[in-house]
């Protein structure tokens, strides 16, 4: 059996495919807890906000009732064990089916990822959807759709760019690219000490996101909360992955989870990530639908 936490149709909000249609599967499980992000001292711990620890989960009947957290990472959700009791668990299959469910429109009746001129692009998020659970259960759904004689051509991962690739989920990625006619791409966000509270020796991993680029194109992401020190740390980590020979553009995100704490710094963020050559991103799902899950 397989545990995640949700499933759901959207579109892409963030990044390189801003805007399309997107299905999501969010695993359960991270290695990392990103607790910095919104806080006032994100490298002081004992400063420290975090609402999802105030939860009670018996209040809750699943994943999507849940608020959206200001502080502390997003998706706290997708890896806190006290929410594990919300996850769902199923096989390959049912997953996919219910991907396909959720694709289902009016116009799109049967669910197809390649319906009418822009093709559904399929993210695994997490959590973090490179562990090696996951990593042994994305090409066990990604067999039903094959099977089915429907797949998505667009497959990204939303990777903190720590997890080192399997083997045999390396052959997988060259099975799909070669017989499938599949661009993989890897959204990579590393967390960083001034802005989620991550230590380096434990969130940039260069070499590994290195060999992510020997099998599809991606993104480096970093969320920022406008300070110098942040700044600073993006042009040092970057600095460090570029002489890994990872040449992946760079997004820059203002840190917030909800659309109240990106509007505290967001203008200022683009401004200046512009000005330093970087592409500017948003969390533009929160703006049109606001702050719930699901979207």
């Amino acid at each position: 059996m397989i545990t995640y936490s949700e499933i759901f149709h959207s579109i892409q909000g963030e990044g390189h495919y801003t805007g399309r249609p997107t299905a999501w599967l969010r695993y359960f499980l991270c290695n990392l807890q990103c607790n910095g992000f919104g806080q006032s001292d994100p490298t002081n711990p004992s400063t420290y906000k975090l609402p999802y620890e105030d939860i009670n989960v018996d209040d809750y009947k699943s994943m999507d009732e849940l608020p959206v957290f200001e502080f502390g990472c997003d998706s706290s959700y997708s890896w806190a064990k006290k929410f594990k009791k919300l996850a769902y668990q199923n096989t390959a299959e049912e997953i996919a089916n219910n991907i396909r469910f959720n694709i289902k429109s009016d116009q799109n009746e049967c669910g197809a990822f390649n319906f009418n001129d822009t093709k559904t692009h399929m993210c695994f998020t997490g959590g973090e959807p490179l562990m090696k659970h996951a990593q042994k259960a994305t090409p066990e759904i990604m067999q039903v759709f094959f099977d089915q004689n429907d797949w998505p051509k667009y497959i990204t991962f939303e990777t903190n760019g720590t997890q080192a690739l399997t083997e045999d989920f390396k052959d997988s990625l060259d099975d799909w690219r070669y017989e499938g006619g599949i661009e993989t791409f890897f959204s990579v966000s590393p967390k960083l000490w001034t802005v989620a509270g991550e230590k380096a020796s434990k969130a940039i991993k260069p070499d590994v996101v290195a060999e992510y680029s020997d099998f599809g194109p991606g993104q480096l992401k970093f969320v920022c909360n406008g300070r110098p020190e942040a700044w600073d740390e993006i042009e040092v980590v970057t600095k460090q992955f570029r002489s890994a020979g990872v040449d992946y553009p760079v997004w820059i995100m203002p840190v917030g989870a909800t659309v109240e704490g990106q509007k505290l710094c967001d203008g200022d963020v683009a401004r200046e990530a512009f000005k330093r050559g970087y592409n500017v991103s948003a969390r533009v799902h929160t703006y049109l639908w606001g702050n719930i899950i699901g979207v």
